[in-house]
Order: C-alpha cells, then structure tokens, then sequence
C-alpha cells in the first residue's frame, strides 16, 4: 500500500526541488558548511513543526564536536 502522503504531483516536486537549490544556494553564501542531504533534513523537520532555533542550536553544537576518532584495535595495543 502506498502512502498519499508520499505522492507528489510532478509541478510540486518541481517546486520542492527548486526551493531545495535556492536554500542550498544561500546555505553556501553563508558558507554553513551543509550538504543537500542535510539541508533538506532539516528543512523538512522544519516542517513537522520542530523549532528552527533549537535545529540550528543542535547543528552548530555538532559542527563544535571533533570527529570521533578510530579507536585502535586491541591487538594493535597490546605490547608483546
């Protein structure tokens, strides 16, 4: 069974894709250093009603955090 929710009409998708390029577009100009994929996460919480503010809060706390480094394997660390 297939979703209405998920349906788009081709003149929506359109939209949706064109509206995704020009916040990506401004994304750049503010050099927020997010992907598409990202970007459009986020927006589409937006749309489920989640607070812009507190998104943006968590992004730019991620952004903050160091990558996880690659922890060593245990035989690489066991000295002989």
């Amino acid at each position: 069974m297939v979703k209405a929710c998920c349906i788009m009409d081709p003149e929506a998708a359109q939209t949706a894709r064109e509206s995704l390029d020009l916040a990506f577009h401004m994304s750049n100009i503010l050099d927020t250093g997010l992907d598409r994929h990202t970007l459009s996460v986020l927006i589409a919480l937006c749309d489920l009603g989640l607070n812009p503010e507190a998104l943006a809060a968590v992004v730019k706390e991620l952004q903050r955090e160091p990558p996880p480094s690659t922890p060593l394997s245990s035989s690489s660390s066991q000295v002989p």
